[in-house]
């Protein structure tokens, strides 16, 4: 039976005559098929097993049930007189065929035709068993003129041997003992195996469901029947057997126990031991076995990592107070072991590192020592660290010494850089410089003390305040409050205008230059302000890069999130004291961009890129630790301020924020476009290749998003029939006429440029006064824009998201629109930000479009259950949806029928 597969599907194919009929048993790597003779062995022993497949359970009782007819002679010839069949059946018998196809039925067999099968079974077995006799052979005659066989020609001795059987099959089947068993490897040594650095490996066995009940596997070898001490059942031997073989499958020196009659223990060498704790352990825990240490054999030894700083006296102290992470910073290393969390002295680790075997006798006590730390111990593991890894080490506690975590132990300098960090947020405020015109509220002083202490450090920051809490001018604060050095400020082109001006109004007469266009320079650059365009930066890195610059601030350092790209090299490249990036969205995308901020900010303390995927987003991502997410938090959070309109205290003067969703229909036309489109798009991506496939999904999400806006963005019309193709228009003209009528101000994004285009067409046929901003907008034209739009001139601003969705202060308006979805919350929030911002009086009404049924309703309920993660971890948008399988993606798309407009 050992060979037969009986958990996976088993099916029966019926013979002519009967006794030709097979049986095949199926996995993921084999079938095996068998005549009805050789599966009857097969069927009624594995029919007490837990985990048989459906449809194995139901040939197996269709099997015992065939085999008890025959014992009670309930069978004979059948019409053609050429085999045997199943006759002279009782009610009762009749009964117990019904209710076992009733019984067995499973999913995809229902109980008519699962009968069907235990009657063609039945009449297999009833005509193969008898032939077993060679009586079996002798013919009568009938009186058709052939031969039939007879009942009576059945071996004297059948029905005996077939009652024995089936009264054994029974007893198997009442059993109560335990079958189901697992294994498990038991270390035992005595004093002269230990000197010889050998140790014993004893096979024990324990019930499944009941741990408690164990032996040795020696006993269960030796002892079988319903007397035997072990108490497990017959059937637990096989069950041993199997759990063995995985065991030797998972560490191959275990196969030595498949070559013993009584597989009852092993000694181990020195190699063998060394391969048991470096290999061996982890993959016999993963296959589910346990390797039981004795316990008078320690194994407490545990490895930490002290970390000091390597300056000495006044030198020390005077890189507290002026930055202890600057070029000149140096931090000890030293792996140190300890036993019961006590050091081992100087001659315990030499002991250790002359070690032939992992057995050692240490204070008295015989010790088993992880070969990786033996290795470590005879290297010592003593050097120097970069600060980030060392800043590092002191939040977390924690640090990783060749991809193994150990516990750090900081020196007294480092504890005190910790008490700083995590107070920074909260100490007594910095006095705020003199030559700085405005009022700090009480959360920008706080930023601003924040960025001093870290900056003092000779540390980075990145402030992540939402939109529209005056970032800037807690960075002007902070130029002012480190003495006036130079300053370099790099931002979106579209920023340009409002730093300068927040400069000239917040800090009057400190020097304020542009670094852009075809005339600029930076001769003469000692202090004040630099502003450069991300852009400009770099094509011109090298020459900023000769400044001896104070500080770097990159503003909107999403900009910055793809540390791959040439932008983000080139930023790298410029030297300063200190960087500050300036964000109100950290994370858009995944926790890499995060990483990408922070390690320009502060380089190093995350580790490279590849080692921040394994050791902290991948965990993170997935969730399957949160105590992993919780040393993220106490690594990165003295470097990361974040805070929200929302957050008691920090902006209770703004309005009140309205949000809306308007669900739309679609017009017939609509519908139509819609449904054939993914009609086409599917066939054509079921059909491609894995790279081809991406693309088309792509162009399907856009297409449907597209039509989803108005049938002429679809179909690229230039001067097309606008009214009445799209409820979206509908809606549009109803709110805009009445923030018009009230004299409101509305700003109007949506992602595609060309759909902008039809709606400017729009608003100058009902003549609405408007203006468009998009990436092709100049820096002068977009400065033009806003201030037309803050002083009252044009009461309705049509945006690129992408273009206009950063950095500007539009705070007349008091409605904003979203015409179209975007991917990720956080994008959009930025759009509606550039209303909702210090400086809003009035209450903010924000109006998203959404059409029902379409993927514009199902994305939005992503998003709305995203909404939360916001800060953490955000899916990858349209990427992600590329990989959705077929069945998936088509369940994303297929339009959900919820009326039309014109229906």
């Amino acid at each position: 039976m050992s060979f037969v597969p009986v958990t996976g599907p088993a099916s029966f194919r019926a013979g002519e005559p009967p006794r030709d009929g097979l049986v095949e048993f199926s996995d993921d790597r084999r079938t095996v098929a068998l005549p009805i003779r050789g599966a009857l062995p097969v069927l009624t022993k594995a029919h007490a097993r837990d985990d048989l497949h459906p449809s194995v359970a139901l040939l197996s009782g269709a099997a015992l049930l065939g085999m008890r007819l025959v014992a009670a002679g309930k069978f004979g010839p059948d019409p053609s007189g050429l085999s045997w069949q199943v006759a002279a059946l009782e009610q009762v018998d009749e009964d117990r065929i019904s209710q076992l196809a009733a019984a067995r039925a499973h999913a995809g067999l229902d109980a008519a035709t699962a009968e069907g099968i235990v009657r063609a079974v039945l009449d297999a077995v009833v005509d193969a068993m008898p032939r077993a006799a060679p009586v079996a052979t002798r013919r009568a005659p009938i009186a058709s003129g052939r031969e039939a066989p007879r009942a009576h020609a059945v071996d004297p001795d059948f029905t005996r041997r077939l009652q024995e059987r089936v009264a054994r099959a029974r007893a198997r089947s009442s059993d109560d003992r335990p079958q189901l068993v697992g294994v498990a490897l038991r270390i035992e040594a005595d004093e002269e195996e230990l000197v010889a650095g050998a140790v014993r490996l004893v096979l024990q066995v324990h019930a499944s469901d009941n741990p408690a009940h164990v032996c040795d596997a020696a006993l269960l070898w030796t002892e079988s029947g319903p007397d035997a001490s072990h108490g497990f059942g017959d059937r637990a031997r096989t069950h041993a057997s199997i759990g063995l073989r995985a065991a030797a499958d998972a560490w191959p020196v275990l196969e030595r126990f498949l070559e013993l009659r009584v597989p009852d223990e092993l000694t181990l060498d020195t190699d063998e031991l060394v391969s048991l704790l470096d290999t061996g352990v982890t993959a016999l825990k993963e296959a589910g076995v346990d390797v039981l240490w004795p316990r008078h054999l320690d194994r407490d030894v545990t490895a930490k990592v002290e970390l000091t700083d390597g300056r000495k006296g006044p030198q020390r102290e005077e890189a507290l107070q002026t930055g202890l992470f600057g070029p000149d910073a140096l931090f000890g290393f030293q792996w140190q072991l300890a036993l019961h969390g006590d050091a081992l002295t100087e001659d315990e680790m030499d002991q250790l590192a002359g070690a032939a075997t992992p057995i050692i006798k240490i204070r008295d006590n015989w010790t088993v020592v992880d070969p990786a730390m033996l290795k470590r111990a005879k290297r010592r593991m003593i050097r120097t660290v970069q600060p980030a890894a060392a800043l590092a080490a002191t939040l977390t506690n924690v640090v990783q010494v060749e991809d193994v975590e150990h516990e750090a132990i900081v020196g007294a300098s480092l504890l005190k850089v910790r008490e700083r960090l995590q107070a920074a947020g909260t100490r007594e405020p910095v006095e705020v410089p003199t030559g700085l015109a405005a009022t700090l509220r009480d959360y920008q002083r706080q930023g601003l003390t924040w960025l001093a202490e870290l900056t003092d450090l000779g540390l980075g920051a990145c402030l992540a305040d939402d939109m529209g809490l005056g970032k800037t001018v807690q960075v002007i604060a902070l130029h002012l409050h480190r003495g006036g050095g130079p300053t370099l400020v790099v931002c979106p082109a579209s920023l340009l205008g409002n730093w300068e001006a927040e400069i000239r109004t917040f800090a009057p007469g400190v020097p304020v230059r542009r670094f852009h266009g075809s005339a600029r320079s930076l001769f003469g650059v000692r202090e004040g302000f630099v502003l450069t365009t991300y852009g400009t930066m770099r094509r011109d890195a090298a020459a900023l890069g000769e400044v001896r610059w104070d500080l770097v601030v990159a503003d909107e350092a999403q900009h910055v999130k793809n540390a791959q790209s040439s932008t983000s090299r080139a930023l790298r490249t410029i030297p300063s004291a200190a960087r500050v990036a300036l964000t109100g969205t950290p994370v858009e995308n995944n926790l890499t961009e995060l990483w990408a901020i922070l390690d320009w900010a502060i380089p190093g303390l995350l580790g490279s890129r590849n080692a921040f995927r394994k050791v902290w987003a991948a965990p993170i991502e997935a969730g399957v630790d949160p105590a992993v997410t919780r040393r993220f938090a106490d690594l990165i959070g003295p470097f990361l301020l974040r805070r929200r309109k929302s957050d008691p205290g920090i902006a209770p003067e703004l309005p009140p924020k309205t949000e809306t969703d308007h669900l739309l229909g679609l017009t017939r036309e609509q519908v139509v476009l819609y449904e054939t489109y993914v009609r086409d798009c599917m066939r054509r991506i079921e059909e491609a290749d894995e790279d081809t496939r991406r693309g088309l999904v792509l162009k399907l999400l856009t297409g449907l998003k597209q039509i989803c806006n108005h049938p002429a963005h679809f179909l690229k019309q230039t001067n097309p029939k606008l009214a009445g193709r799209s409820e979206k228009l509908d809606l549009l003209d109803e709110l805009v006429g009445t923030v018009l009528a009230e004299d409101g101000a509305v700003l109007l994004f949506t992602q595609y440029v060309a759909m902008a285009r039809l709606l400017e067409q729009h608003l100058a046929r009902a003549g609405v006064t408007h203006q468009f901003l998009h990436g092709g907008t100049t820096v002068a034209e977009r400065e033009r824009m806003v201030a037309r739009f803050q002083g009252g001139e044009v009461p309705v601003f049509l945006l690129s998201l992408k273009a206009g969705g950063t950095g500007l202060n539009l705070t007349r308006a008091d409605h904003v629109i979203h015409v179209d979805r975007w991917w990720n919350p956080a994008v959009e929030d930025q759009a509606t930000d550039r209303a909702y911002r210090i400086g809003q009086t009035k209450p903010v009404q924000v109006h998203r479009f959404v059409t029902q049924g379409t993927i514009e309703e199902k994305i939005a309920e992503l998003l709305a259950r995203k909404k939360s993660l916001a800060d953490s971890v955000l899916s990858a948008g349209e990427t992600a949806l590329t990989e959705l399988s077929n069945d998936d993606l088509r369940d994303l798309v297929t339009l959900r029928r919820t009326g039309s407009s014109d229906e």
